[in-house]
């Protein structure tokens, strides 16, 4: 997630799981070949397993950029066709690569000649492309409505993608609105449909189908995790990384003990932020990301409070870390 997944957030959220594969934000191809790359591509050896997502629409620049992640050392090359918001249209790159699926296939199959790690794709269900003057109402019922004019561009579009060498797509239940729409409007009118990723998944044996979108509990990824190839969660790990931690727990076949693992957390970051301090890292930078380490639980609110307000106004970190490890012992 742009702004979110940053190496300092994907620390964080591994201490709460060993094996999930975590992905960097999304990071344009030719940011990677002209810009710091260095900086870009920078990731500490505990953030492994990791994947890297790419923008663009250039076959020779996303295969070149996917050829540096990959002498870089991540694990998996993603194309994003997901990404709705207009700053990311108007690049020609993110959801609206959905209406052009033979561009795709040129990508993917340059990515793949380019690289040996898996290469995949994060698509979503549809696109609505917004027409001059069209009326709210007129976009919510193409956002909510799936048809078999709908059904016939998703499947066209994923088939072009297989044949081009994807080793597996990662779908977003939802349509995404192109023009006019927020993130979050695009996030929460849209409604979820994971019959139609599993009627996809069904058409297109041999390549893994991992779902996303709308999965907030246990429950929830559980019951998903027995329909599909994977599970993609996003904003809910952000601001509820435990639940990392409980399917990491459920996977391994043992109890969580939060107790013990919140004392571990705060004592890796602890060794973390000082590090990347003595680096030149503000402190904030990387205490901003880990404000659901209390969610749900008694001192949320005071950890929150901690890490936020009182590391920008300069507290100091072993102070810091000494107040947040009194809250949690409370709360666990």
């Amino acid at each position: 997630m742009m702004d979110w997944t940053d190496r300092h957030c994907r620390f964080f959220l591994r201490q709460f799981s060993p094996s999930v594969l975590l992905y960097t934000e999304m990071i344009h191809a030719a940011a990677i070949i002209r810009g710091d790359r260095a900086r870009l591509l920078q990731y500490a050896p505990q953030e492994q397993p990791l994947a890297i997502q790419l923008g663009g629409s250039e076959p020779a620049a996303l295969a070149e950029a996917a050829r540096i992640a990959a002498d870089a050392g991540y694990r998996e090359v993603n194309l994003n066709c997901g990404c709705p918001s207009e700053r990311v249209q108007a690049g020609s790159f993110g959801a609206c690569l959905m209406l052009d699926g033979a561009r795709v296939a040129e990508c993917v199959a340059a990515m793949k000649a380019a690289v040996r790690i898996p290469v995949t794709v994060k698509l979503r269900v549809g696109v609505v492309l917004r027409a001059e003057g069209a009326r709210s109402a007129e976009l919510t019922a193409a956002a909510e409505r799936f048809d078999d004019t709908d059904w016939r561009a998703l499947e066209d579009f994923a088939r072009g993608l297989v044949v081009a060498g994807a080793d597996a797509l990662i779908v977003h239940a939802r349509k995404a609105v192109l023009g006019g729409w927020s993130p979050h409007e695009n996030r929460s009118v849209p409604p979820l449909r994971f019959d139609v990723v599993e009627r996809l998944r069904e058409v297109l044996r041999g390549i893994p189908v991992v779902v996303n979108g709308g999965i907030r509990t246990r429950e929830q990824a559980l019951a998903a995790l027995g329909r599909f190839d994977g599970i993609m969660v996003g904003r809910e790990a952000y601001h509820r990384p435990w639940l990392l931690a409980e399917l990491e727990a459920e996977q391994a076949g043992r109890p969580l003990q939060p107790k013990v693992a919140i004392a571990r957390i705060l004592e890796a970051m602890q060794d973390y932020v000082l590090r990347e301090q003595q680096a030149g890292t503000r402190p904030h930078a990387i205490t901003r990301h880990m404000l659901g380490l209390l969610s749900g639980r008694p001192g949320a609110k005071e950890l929150r409070h901690l890490l936020s307000a009182e590391v920008q106004r300069g507290l100091a970190l072993d102070e810091v870390f000494k107040q947040a490890a009194g809250i949690a012992a409370l709360a666990a």
